[in-house]
């Protein structure tokens, strides 16, 4: 009997991760053995169970989002295929999804079959994109389009940057990480700075722009 492949859905919304399951499991070589609502689920999952492909959303709440998972996982789990699964129709949003370690990048609104194709494609080995995605990433490479403000910050200053917009004072930041708040005040020092926005307002609107928080 040929194994199934074992796949991680990591999204924050139940009614998708049900809508997910179904399809993939209609196919007899696929079965989900675990759905996270975080990164950090998604990171303590892998850690005590094997999985053999991941499909994760870009936002998520918690400590970090979906390209923290993906930077993540990639440093702990190299040959691990990491799938997108998300809204995020940009080339902006697919490159840098690429850069932090996605095997492929597919929008929710694609047709059910290319889910299934595209866990195929990564467990194979090779990339795969939706075509809306190829096109937009053709795009960006024709144009040579500059590096966005987003991409000028530390993975810790985006990880601040998150919660900042989440409303969290200083004190919080400092006890989720950590460290002190005078090194959290720092760091929305050096983001305010790199994005030249100069209240947490701005910021807010800034992340919820770039995809890195949702709107309530």
């Amino acid at each position: 009997m040929t194994r199934r492949t074992r796949v991680l859905l990591a999204d924050d919304h139940t009614l998708v991760r049900a809508g997910l399951r179904k399809i993939l499991e209609q196919n007899g070589d696929l079965v989900v053995v675990g759905e996270v609502a975080d990164g950090a689920a998604a990171l303590a999952f892998l850690e005590r169970q094997r999985v053999d492909v991941v499909v994760l959303d870009l936002t998520m709440p918690g400590e970090f989002d979906g390209f923290g998972l993906l930077r993540r996982a990639r440093e702990r789990w190299p040959d691990l295929p990491l799938l997108v699964l998300t809204m995020h129709a940009s080339a902006e949003h697919a490159a840098r999804a690429v850069r932090e370690g996605a095997s492929g990048y597919l929008l929710k609104d694609s047709a059910a079959g290319e889910l299934v194709a595209g866990i195929r494609a990564v467990m194979a080995g090779r990339s795969y994109y939706g075509e809306p995605v190829q096109r937009a990433l053709s795009a960006l490479v024709r144009t040579g389009a500059a590096p966005r403000p987003v991409e000028s910050l530390t993975d810790r200053e985006l990880d601040v940057l998150r919660l900042v917009a989440r409303g969290l004072s200083t004190k919080e930041i400092a006890a989720r990480f950590d460290i002190s708040a005078r090194t959290v005040e720092t760091h929305r020092a050096h983001i305010m700075q790199k994005l030249d926005l100069r209240s947490v307002a701005l910021l807010t609107q800034f992340a919820l722009r770039e995809g890195l928080i949702e709107s309530e």
